[in-house]
């Protein structure tokens, strides 16, 4: 386990196996500024290093998720030409939001967002690289760009119609409506809904659930696989790496031990860790953060 990096606007804490990333500015409604998008690039590229870490969750403190980007410049808080909107989306020293969207899409770990609350704006999109979302029964989330007169962002045009198909993103971004967690459920953007008092702790169960039965080589291969091949057109890709990679991975310890813990009745101790004992790929290496 390595140190944890130093953060103002996001807690960091270790329980075991998660890495929890709180957003911790619940006085602003956890608006999004620079430094936070910094910050969590930095947590994301903690995990995807220490080997302790098998899963992130991702949450915030008191009653809002995320309100969306810091406007509390005023009318001028999204004009970084003038300076007023550095703040929110970076000036030359970095903390673009585009750092956080590539630290999270090659972040090797599997990732949880727990919405405690509701979520707005960038405070939706930046949960949108995450591979699971679970949220309070009472939350609503809101692509509220076209009402500030912006477009989406954060890679949010690529991300959100994959998650919820076209239909539904067009329906959400024209509108800019906010919609309730009964229909984030339906439409697939979240995949359960839970009182907001047991939102944490839902989080927590089924990170150790993946922590405890699942190969950290194998889940960094498999969260790939399906962010990058599930956007091709046709499964020619997605054939040409599962079995050589199968093939790979069978000769490795993991494979064995997965086995042999399932024939007996046993949680597995899976021996490989990310760091060391990744496969090489060459389609790996050809597009490390899978975009196109």
């Amino acid at each position: 386990m390595s140190a944890l990096p130093a953060t103002t606007q996001i807690r960091l804490e270790q329980d075991g196996p998660i890495l929890w990333v709180r957003i911790d500015r619940p006085e602003a409604m956890n608006a999004y500024t620079a430094t936070m998008g910094a910050e969590l690039a930095a947590a994301f590229d903690h995990a995807d290093g220490d080997d302790s870490v098998r899963v992130v969750v991702l949450t915030a403190l008191g009653k809002v998720f995320c309100a969306g980007a810091d406007v509390s410049a005023g009318a001028g808080a999204f004009d970084t030409a003038s300076g007023a909107g550095a703040k929110n989306f970076g000036g030359g020293s970095g903390g673009r939001r585009s750092d956080f969207i590539a630290a999270m899409m090659n972040c090797r770990k599997p990732s949880i967002v727990a919405f405690n609350g509701s979520a707005a704006g960038v405070g939706l999109t930046l949960t949108l690289p995450c591979d699971i979302r679970i949220a309070a029964d009472h939350a609503k989330f809101g692509c509220v760009f076209v009402r500030r007169g912006l477009v989406p962002e954060a890679g949010s045009a690529w991300f959100l119609p994959r998650l919820v198909g076209l239909a539904t993103a067009l329906k959400w971004c024209l509108t800019g409506a906010l919609v309730p967690a009964a229909e984030a459920l339906a439409a697939g953007l979240v995949s359960e809904t839970v009182p907001a008092d047991q939102v944490e702790s839902r989080a927590r169960e089924l990170a150790l659930e993946i922590a405890a039965n699942c190969s950290p080589v194998a889940l960094a291969l498999t969260r790939r696989m399906l962010w990058q091949l599930s956007a091709e057109d046709s499964p020619r890709g997605a054939l040409a790496v599962d079995a050589p990679l199968n093939i790979a991975l069978g000769q490795q310890a993991d494979v064995r031990e997965g086995v042999a813990a399932f024939l007996e009745k046993r949680t597995p101790d899976f021996p490989l860790t990310v760091s060391a004992d990744m496969p090489a790929t060459p389609w790996w290496r050809d597009n490390p953060t899978g975009y196109r």
